[in-house]
């Protein structure tokens, strides 16, 4: 484990953020020139606070900071107004908490990084978009349809030795699809094994990342044309119903079909550009897309984004950046503690011990008991997509609601 000195475990928390790009970007946009209380660093500490402790509104915020001295301590601020929260919110461009996420994301690479000597297959991007539902009349700036508005956050995860965590971030209104941002989300390197669904479905882009030598795997829709050059023999016992190398539409490259069943028993068809991997891998590495559906869940139940602090541009975007930092600053913490629990057991703990020296928390999760491995597990793909259609069901009828 790393040397900790920080006094307590909100300290720790935040000690990976480099208070000089906040400083150095505030200066240069002048949103601090005439602040006296709530500059833009202390106004970052609070907002990942809120997140960590998961407090749905800016008023309940202001009630925390007023009424808890330890907070006050830790921040250097006694006490501060909703409607001054609302207005810093508001003012501070995106593009600052971007840069803070971005920040992060290299430090997970370098805590999470990919190692010399894994397998090619230990390692995936996983490319999907998630909205986030919004009143219209009060976000009209972000038209989802006639009748509702919302903001995607189009995001790229990798999924590596078990662990998944972000690597990009793009959010934009919901209108536009997925596939206009594929070009920002790809790895624009040889070798790179992508995984994404039918919404970035582009068949001049599948060529470009072949001739650029970028590996994918999707899924094709039910009405693409597909021409069979080969079929390939399948063992009678696999759980491969059909391969084929085929051509879709138009594409001058050729792509392998794998053809397998989901849960339901309904066949899905999956096309990949690479020659080296068994059919049995490719379905695995496809199956592995769910990695990024459950991310999206996690975010959306255990962070604040059901409950908008504001309506302006600017507040809905940093409130989402600031839900990814929180994300990424537990996952840092989860490894630096070298903590065996899953990544909400340490947020719950962290949020019930955020002012407690550190050294007595680290002895809590050491106390705790660790779960004992008996080797690699198999992902359970039929327990998660039951959760992830359940999930899915269940945010249908609150949209319908509303």
């Amino acid at each position: 484990m790393d040397k900790i000195n920080i006094k307590n475990v909100f300290k720790e928390y935040l000690n990976v953020i480099d208070e000089k790009i906040l400083l150095k970007m505030a200066n240069y946009l002048e949103l601090d020139k005439y602040v006296k209380k709530l500059d833009t660093n202390v106004f970052t500490k609070l907002f990942i606070y809120a997140e960590l402790m998961e407090i749905p509104s800016l008023t309940e915020i202001s009630l925390h900071l007023n009424h808890q001295p330890l907070l006050q301590n830790e921040l250097g601020l006694k006490s501060i107004s909703t409607s001054q929260l609302s207005r810093k919110l508001r003012d501070i461009p995106p593009t600052i908490f971007d840069a803070l996420l971005r920040h992060l994301i290299q430090k997970i690479r370098q805590t999470y990084g990919y190692q010399k000597g894994n397998k090619m297959l230990e390692k995936l991007y996983i490319i999907d978009s998630s909205t986030i539902t919004l009143g219209l009349s009060q976000h009209p700036w972000a038209p989802k349809n006639r009748f509702t508005g919302g903001v995607k956050m189009h995001t790229r995860v990798v999924y590596e030795n078990d662990v998944t965590y972000p690597d990009r971030l793009i959010v934009t209104a919901a209108r536009p699809a997925d596939r206009t941002q594929l070009d920002s989300l790809i790895v624009n390197e040889a070798g790179a094994l992508h995984v994404f669904d039918r919404g970035y479905y582009d068949f001049k882009k599948f060529e470009q990342l072949m001739e650029q030598d970028i590996r994918f795997v999707t899924r094709i829709k039910e009405n693409a044309i597909v021409h069979v050059v080969e079929e390939i023999p399948v063992e009678a016992n696999s759980m491969i119903q059909r391969e084929a190398i085929v051509y879709l539409g138009k594409m001058q490259y050729p792509l392998r079909l794998i053809q397998v069943v989901d849960t339901a028993g309904t066949p899905i068809e999956i096309v990949m550009n690479d020659a080296n991997i068994s059919a049995e891998e490719i379905s695995e590495i496809y199956r592995n897309r769910w990695k990024i559906e459950l991310f999206f869940k996690w975010m959306k139940q255990h962070t604040v984004l059901k409950n908008s602090f504001g309506t302006s541009y600017n507040a809905v975007h940093n409130q989402i950046y600031i839900a990814m930092i929180s994300f990424c600053l537990t996952l840092l913490i989860k490894h630096k503690t070298q903590y065996q629990g899953t990544l909400l057991q340490i947020k719950r703990l962290l949020s019930h011990y955020c002012f407690v020296d550190i050294q007595n928390f680290l002895t809590v999760l050491a106390a705790r008991p660790k779960r004992r491995s008996k080797g690699r597990k198999r992902t359970n793909h039929e327990q998660i997509f039951k959760e992830i259609e359940i999930y899915f069901a269940l945010l249908n009828t609150r949209t319908q609601l509303l």
